[in-house]
């Protein structure tokens, strides 16, 4: 008897062993906690912009006016009154040459313009007196004299060399008169030929004269000084002999007006689209936003290291003269913007096998702790994308 109640034992001990275990497992699994989400790996689904864009990187130019001055003068310079940065007006002196071996050349040739003046005026007196001359009036004057010089003659009432003293005097008027005609001819070819002088002469002090004013060198624009090549005693060639090898005084730019030219990969040049609105950054002002448009893209690519852009310019406001020229530049294009949306991180969203889109989010009352929420996006910035339908603001969504 005590025998088989001792067999009786081990049998019921091991079931008994078996009952307990799943007790406090079942009890375990009532009271446990599903497992918790890493903050650092949770996001909210928060309201604001987002646009999708594309960036040209590049460098600050003036759109319109960029002017290199060079001198119509040659010299050396002898006073320069602007230095890089400084803004200019129309026709304000940004530099001045030596004057004067030009005063000198004036002196000479207004000289020569008064002796040739002269010369042709001396020429002209000539020709009236020529004129005078090959009149007829002194020759009817000694003839009328001869004529009644012989009546006396003949009348025995004057002698013989008073006679002859008349016929001499009406050949010296015959003989005036026909070199005074001759002579009137020379006298006028003269004439035009000290006229021309005197105009070709006038021809040389104009001519110093304005080269005179070209040795003041004047602004055309309205702008700032972007560069300056000439300093105090530099030697300036002008561009009137030399042409494009002439000096190059300085270069102007109108900075009110200015552009980012950039480049693109030809991987986004096929959206991009003139008149685009553009937000323009530059590590001189960081947090600052310059505003602009596009305004011209290039038709032919360049290709450098084996990777192809196109340059895009974009204009920008620039009122307060901030931007200078060859500052580097971002300039993001934006091809579309949605204010006041409902976004979230890129990170969050999970791509199903059927292409459409979820995210998971913290679910307490889930086993795994999070639940799967089936949503519709718009556009995405790569970083950051828009929630058309799923979700609401504030909502918090998990990191994958």
């Amino acid at each position: 008897m005590a025998r088989k109640r001792k067999l009786r034992w081990w049998i019921v001990l091991p079931i008994l062993a078996v009952v307990i275990a799943a007790a406090i497992f079942l009890f375990a699994q009532m009271n446990s906690k599903p497992p918790e989400v890493d903050p650092a790996n949770l996001a909210k689904a928060v309201k604001g912009d987002i646009a999708l864009s594309v960036v040209a990187t590049g460098v600050i130019e003036p759109i319109s006016n960029r002017i290199e001055i060079r001198s119509k003068a040659s010299g050396i310079v002898r006073q320069v009154n602007v230095d890089v940065g400084d803004r200019v007006a129309p026709d304000q002196v940004l530099v001045e040459l030596d004057r004067d071996q030009l005063l000198a050349q004036l002196r000479e040739a207004e000289a020569n313009l008064e002796a040739a003046k002269a010369d042709a005026l001396a020429a002209r007196a000539e020709l009236k007196r020529n004129r005078i001359l090959a009149e007829e009036y002194d020759v009817q004057l000694a003839r009328a004299n001869h004529r009644r010089s012989t009546e006396l003659f003949e009348e025995g009432l004057i002698s013989k060399s008073d006679h002859d003293t008349t016929r001499g005097r009406l050949d010296e008027a015959l003989n005036r008169q026909r070199a005074a005609s001759a002579a009137i001819g020379v006298t006028e070819a003269s004439i035009e030929q000290k006229v021309a002088q005197v105009a070709q002469i006038q021809a040389i002090v104009d001519r110093i004269r304005e080269e005179l004013k070209y040795t003041s060198i004047r602004s055309p624009i309205h702008g700032i000084v972007l560069s300056r090549t000439v300093e105090i005693g530099s030697a300036v060639s002008s561009i009137l002999s030399m042409g494009a090898g002439a000096t190059t005084v300085m270069v102007l730019g109108d900075m009110t007006d200015v552009y980012v030219r950039g480049q693109v990969n030809e991987n986004d040049i096929g959206r991009v689209r003139l008149n685009l609105p553009a937000r323009i950054t530059v590590e001189t002002y960081k947090g600052k936003i310059f505003h602009g448009s596009v305004y011209k893209i290039a038709p032919l690519g360049q290709q450098v290291n084996n990777t192809t852009s196109f340059e895009v310019r974009i204009s920008v406001e620039n009122p307060e003269g901030l931007l200078l020229a060859n500052m580097s530049a971002n300039a993001e294009i934006i091809l579309d913007e949605h204010k006041g949306v409902l976004t979230i991180p890129e990170g969050a969203l999970v791509y199903n096998s059927d292409k459409s889109t979820s995210v998971e989010t913290p679910d307490l009352a889930s086993k795994t702790g999070r639940r799967q929420v089936a949503v519709k996006t718009g556009i995405s910035t790569g970083t950051k994308v828009e929630v058309l339908s799923g979700l609401s603001e504030g909502a918090q969504v998990i990191l994958q």
